[in-house]
């Protein structure tokens, strides 16, 4: 049994589903064993609420890569029921499940059905070329705002996949680097920079050189 905290009922699942910003519950089916909390950009549901075999199951999409990991993890995460098998996967809350993976996962499908200002921000950033740079106030606009510069040094803060999202190429406006809680390091950012052919000195990158000017590429 895994050790932590558990969620087994539906309330503690539906009112984790509604902490999201722009949603709401929905019982399309007119039937009272289904609940669902949509956003409500879109409408689109991210977490379906129901009772089967004497368990409350949570349905939740998934990144059709992350899917099968889910499934292998934990044996009560199936495929999804009623649902396509690729992009969806089924959360049996028996009990076996920590919490916080639970979570995880309900956060994950609201990001996939979601037009949030951190997805459009790492959309962004996965753009800028190798060996170029950009500024805040450059990615902000890219994401539909510019006057979001500091949600972005926010979200890349909480950069979810360092590994397709390059954020070490955002810089500010002066072209300076950020500071040493960032990237692992006060040297890490410039280390990956310099790796791209991208010269830093005293911390910082000419933008004449190399910021990102997309009206090139």
């Amino acid at each position: 049994m895994c050790k932590g905290l558990k969620m087994k009922t539906r309330e503690e699942a539906l009112q984790f589903g509604l902490s999201f910003p722009d949603t709401y519950q929905d019982a399309p089916f007119h039937d009272p064993n289904w609940q669902l909390v949509r956003y409500r950009g879109n409408k689109k549901a991210f977490l379906w609420t129901y009772e089967r075999d004497g368990f409350v199951n949570l349905n939740v999409k998934v990144d059709p890569d992350k899917a099968f990991f889910w499934r292998q993890v934990h044996a009560s995460v199936q495929p999804g029921y009623h649902q396509n098998k690729d992009h969806w996967n089924t959360i049996i809350l028996d009990g076996t499940i920590p919490e916080g993976d639970v979570k995880t996962m309900i956060a994950e499908s609201y990001e996939l059905v979601s037009d949030s200002p951190s997805k459009r921000i790492y959309e962004a950033v996965k753009k800028i070329p190798y060996g170029r740079v950009a500024t805040y106030s450059q990615i902000a606009e890219l994401a539909g705002d510019r006057k979001m510069a500091r949600a972005v040094g926010n979200a890349l803060h909480k950069n979810p996949d360092p590994d397709h999202i390059p954020c070490y190429r955002v810089v500010n406006a002066k072209g300076e680097l950020a500071g040493g809680f960032a990237f692992g390091g006060g040297e890490v950012q410039a280390a990956l920079l310099r790796e791209e052919g991208v010269e830093v000195r005293d911390g910082r990158v000419d933008l004449a050189v190399y910021q990102w000017n997309r009206a090139r590429i």
